[in-house]
């Protein structure tokens, strides 16, 4: 699919991953929306690529809607979305003193990473399925997973649940939404340079970084935003999840 002049929609698009794809997106041509909580650093963000802003809670049913009608009023109706919204927390299945993982924890990150990218496929689909078709497409679904999807590790049971659960559903969906012509696909990224991990220490960030096998760094989010431009280019990607990682398998710890 070509992007110039085609509506885009990014979630998490204020910064990080999103941030690198909406940038791509709009050098390509395309009328991009960002989704994001973050409104200072979303705003700041719209301007600086020519593009829009609304602040979306992508948990909320309500709040998805209400963006996509702000989207869909801006630029026409959406033919791609990029899923890059997330949480991480870190917590163990029992903790310190033989505590319980707190549920209220493990539920919201389900309800972001998982319920939230499903909350924003749903209604975008919706809305794209009745669109007329560009070629032999009407648009693209692109979703964010993780390896911690295949190994998760110490203290990742929640991420990992939402994380494995984006990789389950990028095959069915994709049979779902085949009759559209949609598709969908998944990246699942090792260990990039996010701001969330900007707020690491800087020998932690090393450390993690030497895990890579090649290249033997941390990821940039330029080649997530890379990646995502091919699968939108290539018609023949659909329902698969491509892990982006430099071939790093996570230790438990």
């Amino acid at each position: 699919m070509e992007l110039n002049n085609v509506a885009a929609i990014v979630t998490g698009g204020a910064s990080g991953l999103g941030g690198a794809t909406a940038e791509m997106l709009a050098a390509q041509g395309a009328k991009v929306t960002i989704f994001d909580l973050n409104e200072e650093a979303g705003r700041a963000h719209a301007a600086q690529i020519g593009g829009l802003f609304a602040k979306v809670d992508v948990s909320n049913e309500a709040s998805v809607t209400a963006g996509l009608d702000e989207a869909e009023a801006a630029h026409g109706v959406a033919r791609v979305l990029v899923n890059c919204a997330g949480i991480v927390i870190a917590s163990k299945t029992v903790g310190k003193e033989a505590k319980p993982h707190p549920l209220d924890q493990f539920r919201r990150t389900v309800e972001v990473n998982l319920i939230g990218t499903f909350n924003v496929i749903s209604q975008f689909a919706a809305r794209l399925s009745t669109a007329d078709r560009i070629g032999e497409e009407r648009g693209v679904i692109i979703n964010t997973a993780s390896v911690a999807a295949f190994e998760g590790q110490i203290g990742q049971a929640a991420y990992s649940a939402s994380k494995g659960g984006v990789y389950g559903m990028t095959l069915p969906i994709a049979r779902d939404l085949a009759p559209f012509a949609i598709r969908v696909m998944t990246i699942a990224p090792g260990i990039f340079w996010t701001p969330m991990m900007a707020g690491l220490p800087e020998a932690a960030q090393q450390s993690l970084a030497q895990q890579v096998p090649f290249p033997n760094r941390l990821g940039k989010p330029e080649e997530y935003a890379l990646l995502a431009q091919s699968i939108i280019a290539n018609p023949m990607l659909n329902g698969e999840t491509i892990r982006l990682d430099g071939a790093i398998r996570m230790a438990p710890r």
